[in-house]
């Protein structure tokens, strides 16, 4: 018997650890949003309707 693999990704704690609120919180999280602007990223943060749950028919 193998191990588990460590990522298990789940939306909602990708969020709440990677969301904008989040990053707002703290003022290292808003560092980030401030390079990221900077930087000119299109996307600042994770948000949660760009997933797509993969069907195969």
């Amino acid at each position: 018997m193998s191990t588990k693999r460590t990522y298990q990704p789940k939306i909602r704690r990708r969020l709440r650890v990677h969301g904008f609120r989040s990053r707002s919180a703290s003022a290292g999280g808003r560092e980030v949003l401030k390079r990221r602007r900077l930087r000119g990223r299109h996307k600042l943060t994770v948000t949660m309707n760009n997933h797509v749950k993969r069907v195969s028919w």
